[in-house]
């Protein structure tokens, strides 16, 4: 099977969830033995071609660089896509009939439209109420219609891939206001006598504040480079965000046993379910609270077991097997239009 992904960016250099997310799918693919192909969008995203563990990434150079997967020797199978790219692809498998794949990474509503304007012949959800809310959105908006096919694969994270000594920050990844820059602030306040982390995020306004002498501030982190540069640091991982589909971090951070602080949005509510510690974000003194709580010694240790454990809960193998299998038989049906 010959998969072409159009996407805007990929890892290692651009290291959103979404983007390692999509690799850790692609890269089972070429894992058992599929050819894959990433072409990229964004002029800047990368300079030459390369590859990342088995997957071929094609830097942009121009308008007609998807043209030499869609037809002769090189045509693809299924051409895979998600986020801004997903219009492009959409109608270029239409034209070439090529089925298309979504990966849906929120629930947006200019996501949601593309599964009617798409017609994808598989929608890959990253969360079980993710797909609730896409199929609530179908009744209302398409009626008696039937919803392209759809699973769910939560974002695929392998607990060797982070694992690491926890330390002694209390850490918060990607200093956005939407992330939680202010509970991050407002915590190191009120904690001068604790260590703060903050790691640059791959996207958003980054709000980096460097008067307060118990915060440092880390510069963008490289996947590969998490474990060792972050999580080694980390006591207590902050997820204090206003929107999250999963919440990728969070799971990452549990793989080496760190208790994780969350606003309850209902990614987060699945990805960490009774390991996580929840608290409104605009509650400093629930933040607080629970922040201090878990760096008790008596405390911390359960919180850090219950953590690991709900990590090697989260095990992909089988979603990514029902990832394979779905692709190998959209690839076989080929297009429905």
């Amino acid at each position: 099977m010959r998969v072409l992904a159009m996407l805007h960016a990929y890892p290692p250099a651009h290291n959103a969830g979404a983007e390692w997310a999509a690799h850790s799918l692609l890269r089972e693919l070429a894992g058992r033995g599929h050819d894959v192909d990433v072409l990229l969008s964004q002029p800047a995203a990368a300079d030459e071609a390369y590859q990342i563990d088995g997957v071929s990434v094609h830097p942009y150079q121009g308008k007609a660089d998807p043209s030499q997967w869609m037809r002769g020797d090189r045509r693809a199978d299924v051409v895979v896509t998600h986020l801004e790219n997903t219009a492009r692809a959409s109608i270029l498998g239409e034209l070439h009939r090529i089925p298309v794949v979504h990966l849906l990474h929120n629930t947006y509503e200019k996501s949601k439209s593309w599964l009617v304007k798409g017609s994808p012949s598989l929608v890959v959800y990253n969360t079980a109420w993710m797909k609730a809310d896409a199929e609530a959105w179908w009744r209302v908006h398409r009626g008696d219609r039937r919803m392209p096919w759809g699973i769910t694969v939560h974002p695929p994270v392998a607990v060797d891939d982070y694992q690491a000594t926890p330390g002694d920050h209390i850490t918060l990844i990607n200093l956005t206001a939407e992330k939680g820059a202010h509970v991050f602030y407002a915590l190191a306040e009120r904690m001068p006598r604790r260590k703060f982390l903050g790691v640059i995020g791959g996207y958003g306004q980054q709000i980096i504040h460097e008067d307060l002498p118990n915060v440092e501030i880390l510069p963008h982190t490289p996947g590969d480079r998490m474990a060792k540069d972050v999580y080694a640091r980390t006591r207590v991982l902050l997820a204090p965000s206003s929107y999250e589909s999963y919440g990728r971090v969070a799971v990452e951070a549990m793989c080496s046993g760190i208790p994780v602080v969350a606003h309850p949005t209902p990614g987060l509510m699945e990805s960490l379910g009774d390991a996580g510690t929840f608290a409104d974000r605009d509650d400093m003194d629930a933040w607080e609270a629970a922040v201090k709580r878990l760096f008790s010694p008596k405390v911390y240790p359960q919180a850090s077991k219950a953590a690991a454990a709900r990590a090697a809960g989260l095990d992909p193998a089988a979603e990514l097997g029902l990832w394979v299998t779905a692709m190998e038989g959209v690839a076989k049906r080929g297009s429905t239009r």
